[in-house]
């Protein structure tokens, strides 16, 4: 009796351990399945030049890339080539963020039924929510400067219409790197990237200055230096006396240095987190960098620096944005997408929004703010025909020229893009990024 209830125990314990095994099986399985059968050793998918089957194209159905058993044959501009292929990415999949590496499953065919055996035949394409014109245009601004990144998205349905990343390259003429390289030329800057933001971070500054300090009362004197622990946090020029909404204008960092000393570092250290700058968003799989930021409490000096967008401020450009979107859309903002419509049959979720970032009264103030900087520094036209507000940043960056940023939206309910420009070693952000924004705007609109 006890030998034949040892047996039966020892059957229990082993069908319980198959059907463990049984159900971590089929857990990765789902989990995992397409990157098994969409392995690079799978001949049936793959010849010497990457996928053999599948198209990418943009939102307007221009042909960004098709696979095929020769190899890839990619759009014939040579700028919008250069312009989306950090979204499209080169057959040997150096692009880790591109669609080509991130979406290959989909491009292939993939589900959990048939595996990658096509029941009606024929490739499966995958349509884009960006514009190849823009981004051909916004390459062509960047291709002059170093390094940098320009983005801009429907804050309402979460299309991203440019994404564009230098360095760039021609994926006909593939870079051959040498060992050690810190070029980037594989990076997509917008997703992957973290950059010193300058002074578009006193939206950031000004949001907690609503929230918490008796903002319509606020008054500041600049006389271009703001003496603090016996060094000194300086202006371009003296701006004389400020409100708010004046010292955002005019980007006035001894303003900007004596709020965050009145903010103290908890309450900066909790709004980039409200604000999502230290989130790590994805985008239909692809994930985006998180934003790091440092507030001390050891000293007043660095703490006023990293108010104005300084010290060890650094921003991820996709999360910057979609902030900015926030601000214009009432607190919330869609969460940016790449995939515009996929032959594949799958659902792609279109409007989901972040949860509330910025109070809606917090955001129309701000929003307020922002539209005054156009109107009374940068002008209404350098932007032709638009109704547009923003933030421009020169970012300090030791040893190097300045990094150039720019960040806004527009109030136009046909158009209602956000979007930031950065651009790496490169000078001032009102002369250098503000032109680059107006001229994808205008490419996208017109």
């Amino acid at each position: 009796m006890r030998r034949m209830e040892r047996r039966a125990l020892l059957s229990l314990l082993l069908a319980a351990i198959l059907f463990i095994g049984l159900s971590i099986f089929v857990y990765r399985f789902v989990v995992n399945g397409s990157k098994w059968a969409t392995f690079y050793g799978n001949q049936n998918l793959y010849s010497g030049s990457g996928l053999t089957s599948g198209a990418v194209y943009d939102r307007n159905g221009i042909l960004l890339v098709e696979n095929t058993p020769d190899g890839p044959i990619y759009n014939e501009d040579y700028y919008i080539r250069k312009g989306t292929i950090h979204a499209v990415g080169d057959s040997k999949g150096n692009v880790s963020t591109a669609a080509l590496t991130a979406y290959r499953d989909k491009l292939i065919g993939y589900n959990l039924i048939t595996g990658t055996y096509k029941l009606k035949g024929g490739n499966q394409d995958l349509e884009l929510t960006l514009d190849a014109e823009a981004c051909s245009v916004a390459y062509q601004w960047l291709a002059d400067y170093d390094a940098g990144s320009v983005g801009v998205y429907n804050y309402k349905t979460g299309e991203i219409l440019c994404m564009v990343s230098t360095p760039s390259f021609d994926p006909y003429e593939p870079p051959e790197l040498e060992e050690g390289d810190t070029s980037g030329i594989y990076l997509n800057r917008f997703l992957s990237s973290t950059i010193t933001p300058g002074s578009i971070f006193k939206t950031v500054t000004t949001a907690a200055a609503i929230d918490n300090l008796d903002w319509q009362s606020f008054s500041y004197y600049c006389e271009g230096e703001r003496e603090v622990e016996g060094e000194y946090i300086t202006c371009v020029e003296p701006h004389g006396q400020l409100d708010l909404e004046d010292a955002l204008a005019y980007s006035c960092n001894c303003a900007f240095s004596a709020l965050a000393e009145s903010l103290g570092p908890d309450i900066m250290e909790e709004y980039v987190d409200k604000l999502g700058l230290t989130k790590k968003y994805d985008l239909n799989g692809i994930e985006t960098a998180a934003g790091t930021f440092v507030f001390p409490r050891d000293s007043a000096l660095n703490l006023g620096w990293a108010g104005v967008g300084q010290w060890d401020d650094e921003i991820n450009p996709c999360s910057m944005m979609i902030y900015i979107g926030a601000v214009a859309n009432g607190g919330k903002a869609a969460i940016p997408r790449l995939i515009a419509n996929s032959f594949i049959r799958e659902k792609i979720n279109i409007g989901v929004e972040t949860e509330e970032l910025i109070s809606l009264e917090t955001a129309n103030l701000l929003a307020s703010m922002m539209f005054n900087n156009v109107e009374t520094v940068y002008g209404n036209y350098s932007f032709p025909g638009l109704e547009i507000a923003g933030k421009t940043g020169t970012a300090e960056v030791e040893g190097k020229e300045p990094n150039a940023t720019f960040v806004g939206f527009l109030q136009d309910p046909n158009h209602p893009y956000a979007f930031i420009v950065t651009v790496e070693n490169a000078g001032s952000g009102q002369e250098v990024a503000v032109p680059i924004a107006n001229a994808v705007l205008q490419a996208l609109i017109n």
